[in-house]
């Protein structure tokens, strides 16, 4: 495994149950706490040298690298051509060509084979121990990881069943190496548990030897509680004694207590003791676990020695035992059947009958948010959940009421519009965004009296919307704040072009299930989608251009390239007369009202007010003259339109994989995606020979890895018998580009970006700078096409500004 980036500072988690710790959940290895830390800090202190030393340790530790690697037997003819990933010295097994596995001891990478008919077993298994890194049509990629380990051994696992599994599967015997990582990560991982009962912290192990060393040590041994002399022994949770809402075997529940209204003696059996029958332990033979007390002030000691005694923690919420916090009123209506993958990730986060905290990813459109309310139907507390809009606190909201029996005064929303109030009963849902509970200005009355609410209980479900979009610095700020026993975390793709991913696994938990794109498309459950890249050559004046502005500049010019307007055009055209609904994205918002003003076209940016956003989405969704949507980067995200089929890309943010996959994933829920011979449509406009092919390589290597394959098409049929094809004539072509050269000119040099996917400015725009421009005195009267802009910009004095004498006078002169 690659070394990780080095936190810029500690971690500081939230505080759980009210008391002193601040430990988030769950800690993986090299996750570094600051004891001493401040829960009002908003900038986590710097971390120390020892606490580096201890990260690098653990690091080296759990390194495919740091275990002894099998020598090639001899070199083979093919040696010279493939160097050390020449693997031809390794035995293959008698019936290799049943097995679907492949194995690269160096890299830790599985290679499956999905032709094979074990393929659906294989793929099962290895979504469980391992990182889906590519899965294209015949074969997969997988790679293992601690993470990936760590996540297996808390859904139940064992180190002999997963080398076991893997034996069976292999076209070759496994190598010691990754049999001695096996066995490493998994032997430390979840061996101690942290769990919390009744608001007590309690230290948990299947194996009394391990408790019996952590007590020896000279640090946690004095911190056992005073007055719990004895280890406690009690019945360990079985794999799946739970029974999730919204799943067959609820509805079979629900079944039975219709039909056994009555029991023996004529008494009424109630749903719920149903449940508990089934969840009972009746196991003779059963599981049973040790654990012992532990102070709340202790918490962080002893996850962080336990770190360097090298058993991290796993931290579970046993929800159904805790008497401490209310239970809340909600379940899923009695129609709501979740699917199979939402089953399946569920039971990877309440596999033994408790709540894990982690991630779970599925594509854009395959029903993530009901994932989420399955979720809080089953742990029935206390939820906050947190999303990246306004927009998408009302979508939640409106989904809570609308899957599950949630009386609407318990599901309150937080936003700048809406401060909320503190609801009636005993406990409820928030719904708010993240920029709510991290901002350090000042509050107003009600925004702070609702944050005070927010910090002041505890809560036991947190449901992170879109986990992957905010810096881990603001998520230390959110777990810092709010007191949650669990986390889930929700997204579509769980990746950044920074290195910051990585951080997610010890400051929400490891990932727990990742869906397979092209499995669920085949399926029905999302949309079949035809992806193509569309080459506009730029005409000879707009390159000319291009080619002597510096990089900053260029840009704008191969947005607005001519041949790129009209294949927009085109398009637009040919899929509007097939009844196809049109979403055009724009990150540049000049381009933006070009093109939509320039085609008659509705356009939404960051400007538009609330109101007229909700009428235009309303006017494309149900009125058939409105079928073309320009949208500019707010759209990238929570934006639920199943009406759209086709999508026109013509302007992004550089190479960014995210951006490209999340605006992908806004036809991914196309209502007739089940129509016989259905296909959406995604079509990446491209200036030819410039930077912005390079850029758009990167943006598809995620939605290649995941199998979709991108075709180039470099001409449009009959484009030029278009009726009013724009920019047709070379006048018309440089009227456009000096219009591009002036706005060029205007724009800043400094891009404002939002805080929530960015680090930097929090949308502020930074203090203007001199600019000096180099050029001729002929250039500003008009010379090289150039026109002068003229800025001159009125200075206001703020109230207050001026000088006690002077305002003074004013007085004086205002009563005269």
């Amino acid at each position: 495994m690659p070394a990780k980036r080095k936190a810029a500072g500690t971690v500081t988690g939230a505080a759980k149950a009210g008391k002193g710790s601040k430990v988030s959940t769950p800690a993986g290895v090299a996750t570094p706490r600051s004891i001493g830390s401040d829960n009002e800090s908003s900038v986590a202190d710097a971390a120390s040298e020892v606490e580096d030393e201890t990260i690098e340790k653990n690091i080296n530790k759990f390194t495919v690298d740091s275990y002894e690697r099998a020598a090639p037997l001899a070199k083979t003819p093919t040696s010279y051509i493939f160097g050390k990933r020449d693997y031809s010295y390794l035995q293959l097994k008698p019936d290799y060509q049943n097995r679907p596995l492949w194995i690269d001891s160096g890299k830790a990478r599985i290679f499956l084979e999905s032709f094979s008919p074990l393929a659906q077993q294989a793929q099962d298994f290895l979504i469980t121990i391992a990182e889906p890194v590519s899965r294209p049509s015949f074969v997969h990629e997988y790679a293992l990881s601690p993470h990936s380990l760590y996540a297996a051994v808390s859904v139940g696992l064992s180190p002999d069943d997963i080398i076991n599994t893997l034996e069976r599967f292999l076209k070759t015997p496994l190598p010691k190496q990754i049999r001695g990582f096996i066995e490493s990560c998994t032997a430390s991982f979840g061996k101690v548990k942290l769990v919390l009962k009744n608001t007590k912290y309690f230290v948990e192990s299947a194996d009394p030897v391990v408790l019996q060393k952590l007590l020896k040590d000279p640090i946690i041994g004095p911190l056992r509680t005073q007055g719990t002399a004895e280890i406690t022994t009690t019945a360990a949770p079985k794999q799946a004694p739970l029974v999730i809402p919204g799943t067959t075997n609820a509805a079979g529940v629900r079944q039975a207590a219709q039909q056994n209204d009555t029991g023996k003696d004529g008494e009424n059996i109630a749903e719920d003791q149903v449940y508990a029958t089934l969840n009972d332990d009746d196991d003779e033979d059963a599981e049973v676990t040790h654990s012992f007390e532990i102070p709340d002030s202790a918490v962080e000691v002893v996850q962080k020695r336990c770190l360097d005694l090298q058993y991290p923690v796993l931290e579970e919420y046993d929800f159904r035992k805790d008497e401490f916090n209310a239970n809340l009123e909600i379940d899923l209506r009695p129609g709501t059947q979740i699917r199979p993958y939402q089953e399946k990730s569920l039971s990877k986060m309440f596999g033994n009958g408790r709540a894990k905290s982690g991630i779970i990813v599925l594509p854009c459109g395959a029903g993530k948010t009901l994932v989420g309310i399955t979720a809080a139907c089953t742990v029935k507390k206390g939820v906050i959940v947190l999303c990246t809009s306004s927009m998408s606190v009302v979508q939640w909201r409106n989904e809570f009421l609308k899957w599950s029996n949630i009386k609407p005064e318990d599901v309150e929303a937080f936003t700048s519009e809406s401060k909320g109030r503190v609801f009636s009963g005993a406990t409820g849902i928030i719904v708010t965004t993240y920029s709510m509970v991290t901002q350090t200005r000042e509050r107003s009355h009600d925004a702070k009296k609702m944050m005070d609410f927010l910090q002041q209980r505890e809560w036991g479900l947190m449901l992170l919307d879109e986990v992957h979009v905010v810096p881990a610095n603001i998520f230390r700020k959110v777990t810092s704040s709010i007191k949650t026993h669990s986390k889930l975390g929700l997204t579509a793709t769980l990746l950044r072009e920074d290195d910051r991913i990585s951080d997610l696994n010890f400051l929400i938990g490891p990932k727990l299930y990742e869906a397979n794109w092209m499995e669920l498309s085949q399926q029905g459950h999302i949309a079949r989608v035809q992806c193509a890249e569309v080459w506009c050559p730029m005409p000879t004046e707009f390159y000319d251009e291009y080619l002597k502005a510096p990089a900053r500049k260029r840009a704008l010019l191969y947005i607005m390239n001519p041949s790129k307007f009209q294949a927009c055009q085109y398009l637009i055209n040919y899929h509007e007369s097939r009844g196809d609904k049109i979403i055009v994205f724009s990150d540049n918002v000049y381009a933006l009202k070009s093109y939509a003003l320039k085609l008659g076209k509705v356009f939404i940016y960051g400007e538009t007010g609330q109101a007229e956003r909700l009428k235009v989405l309303e006017n494309f969704q149900h009125n058939p003259q409105v079928n073309t949507l320009f949208l500019s980067k707010i759209g990238d995200t929570s934006l639920d339109l199943p009406e759209a089929t086709c999508l026109i890309q013509i302007s992004s943010h550089y190479g960014s994989r995210r951006q490209e996959a999340q605006r992908l994933g806004r036809i991914l829920r196309a209502k007739r995606r089940n129509d016989e011979g259905f296909n959406a449509f995604f079509y990446s406009l491209v200036s030819k020979d410039t930077s912005e092919m390079y850029y758009s390589s990167k943006r598809q290597a995620f939605l290649v890895d995941q199998g979709y394959a991108f075709k180039v098409i470099t001409s449009l049929n009959n484009i030029d018998k278009t009726e009013n094809l724009a920019f047709a004539t070379a006048a018309e072509r440089r009227e456009l580009l000096q219009k591009v050269l002036v706005e060029n000119e205007s724009v800043n040099d400094e891009e404002v970006v939002d805080d929530l996917f960015h680090s930097g400015t929090m949308g502020r725009r930074p203090k203007k700078k001199a600019k000096r421009t180099a050029g001729m005195l002929g250039d500003l009267s008009g010379g090289q096409d150039m026109a002068y802009i003229e800025q001159n910009k009125k200075t206001k004095l703020k109230k207050g500004d001026s000088n006690a004498f002077f305002r003074k006078l004013h007085r004086q002169a205002a009563k005269k």
